[in-house]
């Protein structure tokens, strides 16, 4: 399969099937109170899954094992890279997935340089900071990862805290990246609101007791709502967002 077709494939389908997937917005329950906005990065502020797709392929590739858009969602999506590796190839040493999951990380960055944020992100950032609102990026993505993306998205001196699994010692959907978050501002959950597009970040963020919005990057609304999100949103463009906000 070639690497190039996979992921245009990938863009075509959710181009195709947009207007299905990404023009409603349903509502779960309740407006949350706002102290501060939480954000995940992968999927939610720009979608990273095309390429991730495209190197996770590549990686496993070697070892006979294929990788597409519906594997991804399934077992991939949004989590570290030691239990992915782990469950895929579990022949490995820790020690040889970690040099795995380093080439692939490498690979990512090689091939994630046009990446641009989510729509609408920039004008919620905007109106956080003139509401006073505390702002985290909360992530399972590797430090260099971050770095990188925050800075090709020209987001790196925008969020007060950047919140690193790795640095914590656990990911999600363990509640501890989020629980971190309120920790260090000095909140409670209610007063938080966290975005996310994975049913591994979902979970993370609902089982911290923070109001979640979820964004359909990787996921229906339909299964979002079924974790517990408020609602579930294509982008930070959509008008009900707005209006429960304002």
């Amino acid at each position: 399969m070639r690497l190039r077709s996979l992921g245009h494939r990938i863009l075509r389908a959710r181009s195709h099937n947009a207007n299905l997937r990404y023009s409603e917005v349903k509502f779960c329950e309740g407006r949350p109170v706002l102290a501060a906005i939480l954000y995940d990065l992968d999927g939610t502020i720009a979608d990273t899954d095309p390429v991730h797709i495209i190197t996770w392929h590549e990686i496993f590739g070697e070892f006979g094992i294929e990788i597409d858009e519906t594997i991804y969602k399934q077992r991939i999506s949004g989590k570290t890279n030691p239990p992915i590796i782990a469950e895929f190839l579990p022949q490995l040493t820790p020690e040889e997935g970690a040099v795995l999951s380093d080439r692939k990380e490498a690979r990512f960055r090689e091939l994630a340089g046009q990446l641009q944020p989510t729509a609408g992100l920039r004008d919620l950032i905007e109106w956080g900071k003139h509401q006073s609102l505390k702002q985290a990026v909360v992530t399972n993505a590797p430090r260099e990862n971050v770095d990188f993306m925050l800075r090709v998205l020209k987001l790196d001196r925008v969020f007060d805290r950047v919140i690193i699994a790795g640095d914590i010692g656990i990911g999600k959907p363990d509640p501890a990246p989020y629980l971190h978050a309120l920790k260090e501002f000095e909140i409670e959950p209610q007063q938080a609101i966290a975005f996310e597009d994975s049913l591994t970040g979902v979970r993370s963020a609902v089982a911290a007791k923070i109001p979640t919005i979820g964004i359909t990057s990787t996921q229906t609304s339909e299964a979002l709502c079924e974790l517990g999100v408020k609602f579930a949103i294509a982008d930070f463009t959509a008008p009900e967002l707005w209006a429960l906000l304002k």
